[in-house]
C-alpha cells in the first residue's frame, strides 16, 4: 500500500470531512481524493513514469500535497523547492535532480521561466490565470491539458509503467538549508513519512478531531512532515497558510488544536499585539523545532497553559527522532525528548557509546532516514554507517531516557585542550531581558588555540561587563566568551537558522573595520 492510501481510505470513511483548509475554501477528503485522481492521470499522460522528479516552486498551496500523493501513487519523486533561495541557487538544485516537470504558482512565473531556457524540464502554471492573486480550486486542476501540451515529445507516454509502486520508494527529495555548504538533496522513502507520521501520532496523541495549523513553509521537513502528512495519515484536518504572518497566526490559534513553530516564529507570533488577548483554550499543544529553543520562550507558552513540546531532528530523518510528548512536556522544559517511537538513538563518542550523563553524536537508524543524498554517493557513505544516520549534534541522555541538546559537532571550540559547547553559553546569556539575539562562536588565537566570543542583539545598549556577569558561578570560568561584540542583527539562512561561519566572518569585518 502506497500511502495515496491514506486520502483514499479517509475518502471512503470520513467523505465530508474536511482535509485541507486554505484561504478561506474548504477541500474535503473526497474533494482531495478526486484531486489525486485527476493529477495522477495528468501526470501519466505527462509521460511521468516511476523515479521520475516532479518539481515544485511555489508558495504552500493544496497542490503541494495534491502532486505529493499523486507522486506516491505512480512512484515518482515529488521535489519541493525552497523559493527562499537565490536564483541561481535554485538553478543548481533544480540542475542536480533533473524534474521531468516543474510547476509553479503565479508568484513564481518569471523565476521559473528564466530556468527553463537552461534546463530540461517542462515549466507548467498550476493556475489557470497568472493575474489571479489567489488560486481556486477550479483552476488549479488545468494542468491535464497545459502538461500535455508541453512535454517533450521525445518522451514515451505510457498509461502504467512496468515498475509497480511501493513504500520502498523514494517519494521525496528535499534539498538541505546548506549551513554547512552546498545544498544536498536527502532522499527520503515512503516509509519514511510513514515512520514520521507513526511519531508524530504519538507525540501529538494526535486524533482524526484535531485541526493542525501550518505557517511553516513546505519546502522543509518541518512544514510537509511534523503536521500536514501525519494528519492525513488519520483522516484529520490541516489548516494551511500561504505564508506566515504572526497577526493571521495568532487568529488561526484559535481555531487550531496543533501548531508547528520555530523559535523565530514562535517570538513573532508572540509579539503580535493579538498574542495577549488570543483565546488558546482549542489547542492541545504547541511544537517547536529546528534550532536550540530558548527556554524563556517555552515558559511563555506554559503560562498561557499550553503545552509546548520540543521536535529533534534533521531533514535525512524526516525529521522525526526524539521528541517530547503532550505529557511529558511540563515536566522536562528544555529537553528534546526521548527517542522516538519508530527509530533508534545512539550517542556516540569515538565510535563507542557514551555513557550515561556524557555527551555524544546523535545517531539515528530506522526507516525515517534518509535513503541516501540524490547523485552523492561519498557523501552517502560519510553519513551513512551501517544503517546509522550521524546528525553532527550533541546530546546528553539522562537517567529518566530524556535528551539534552548539546551542540553542533562542527560548533564546538576546543580552547586550551577543553571542549566549550556555545549553545549552553547562549542558553544563559538568552535569559537577560536586554539580550533580543546571541550567537558565540570561536575564533582562532595564537595561545589557547581558539577562544570563545559572544555576538550579541540588544534591545538598549548593554557593557560587555553586563553581558558576562551573570556567566559568573553558572559555568566554568574557561568557557567564559572572551569578548562581546554587539551588532544590529545576525546572519540567517533560509530556514532563519543563524548561520555560524556567517557570524565569524562579521566579527572579522567587524574587526577590521575597527
Amino acid at each position: 500500500m502506497t500511502i495515496d492510501q491514506w486520502i483514499t481510505d479517509a475518502a471512503t470513511s470520513t467523505p465530508e470531512q474536511v482535509a485541507i483548509a486554505f484561504q478561506q475554501q474548504n477541500l474535503t477528503y473526497a474533494e482531495f481524493a478526486a484531486r489525486i485522481r485527476e493529477r495522477t492521470a495528468a501526470l501519466q499522460t505527462a509521460g511521468i513514469h516511476h523515479g521520475d522528479r516532479v518539481a515544485w516552486y511555489g508558495l504552500n498551496h493544496p497542490e503541494v500535497f495534491i502532486l505529493l500523493f499523486a507522486c506516491a501513487r505512480l512512484g515518482a519523486i515529488f521535489v519541493p523547492l525552497n523559493w527562499r533561495l537565490a536564483e541561481n541557487e535554485i538553478a543548481a538544485i533544480v540542475d542536480n535532480c533533473a524534474p521531468s516537470l516543474l510547476f509553479h504558482d503565479q508568484h513564481f512565473k518569471h523565476q521559473a521561466s528564466a530556468l527553463s531556457s537552461d534546463q530540461t524540464c517542462v515549466i507548467c502554471s498550476a493556475f489557470g490565470n497568472d493575474a489571479t492573486e489567489n488560486a481556486t480550486w477550479a483552476n488549479a486542476t488545468s494542468i491535464a491539458k497545459r502538461s500535455t501540451s508541453t512535454k517533450n515529445s521525445d518522451k514515451t507516454i505510457t498509461e502504467e509503467h512496468a515498475t509497480q509502486p511501493s513504500i520502498d520508494d523514494a517519494l521525496l527529495i528535499v534539498y538541505t538549508s546548506g549551513s554547512t555548504g552546498q545544498p544536498k538533496g536527502a532522499v527520503l522513502t515512503q516509509k519514511a513519512l510513514i515512520a514520521n507520521a507513526r511519531m508524530s501520532v504519538h507525540a501529538f496523541q494526535m486524533t482524526p478531531e484535531d485541526k493542525a495549523l501550518v505557517v511553516l513553509p513546505l519546502f522543509h521537513v518541518g512544514g510537509l512532515n511534523i503536521l500536514p502528512t501525519p494528519a492525513f495519515s488519520i483522516g484529520a484536518t490541516v489548516i494551511l497558510h500561504e505564508k506566515f504572518n504572526p497577526d493571521q497566526a495568532c487568529n488561526a490559534l484559535q481555531q487550531a488544536s496543533l501548531a508547528i513553530t520555530v523559535p523565530t516564529v514562535l517570538q513573532a507570533i508572540m509579539n503580535s499585539s493579538l498574542w495577549p488577548s488570543a483565546n488558546l483554550q482549542t489547542l492541545k499543544a504547541l511544537s517547536i523545532g529546528s534550532t536550540d529553543v530558548p527556554v524563556s520562550l517555552i515558559k511563555q507558552v506554559h503560562d498561557r497553559q499550553v503545552p509546548m513540546i520540543q521536535i529533534y531532528g534533521a531533514t535525512e530523518t524526516g525529521p522525526f527522532a526524539i521528541y517530547q510528548t503532550i505529557d511529558d512536556a511540563f515536566d522536562s522544559v528544555g529537553s528534546i525528548g526521548r527517542k522516538g517511537c519508530a527509530c533508534d538513538i545512539r550517542l556516540v563518542s569515538n565510535n563507542e557509546d557514551v555513557a550515561l550523563g556524557e555527551p555524544g553524536e546523535i545517531w539515528v537508524k530506522g526507516d525515517n532516514v534518509l535513503r541516501e543524498y540524490w547523485r552523492d554517493e561519498p557523501l552517502t557513505q560519510t553519513a551513512l554507517r551501517g544503517g546509522w544516520f550521524r546528525t553532527g549534534d550533541v546530546a546528553k541522555k539522562d537517567e529518566n531516557g530524556f535528551y539534552w541538546f548539546t551542540d553542533r559537532i562542527k560548533h564546538v571550540i576546543i580552547s586550551g585542550g577543553e571542549n566549550i559547547y556555545p549553545t549552553e553559553i547562549e542558553r544563559v546569556l538568552s535569559q537577560l531581558a536586554n539580550i533580543t539575539e546571541v550567537s558565540v562562536v570561536g575564533i582562532p588565537h595564537d595561545k589557547w588555540g581558539e577562544i570563545p566570543v559572544a555576538v550579541v542583539v540588544s534591545k538598549s545598549p548593554m557593557s560587555a561587563e553586563e553581558v558576562l556577569t551573570p556567566l559568573h558561578g553558572q559555568l566554568a570560568r574557561y568557557k567564559h566568551p572572551k569578548r562581546v561584540v554587539f551588532v544590529e542583527t545576525l546572519p540567517r539562512n533560509a530556514m532563519g537558522k543563524i548561520v555560524a561561519e556567517d557570524v565569524k566572518a562579521l566579527i572579522k569585518q567587524i574587526s577590521n573595520e575597527g
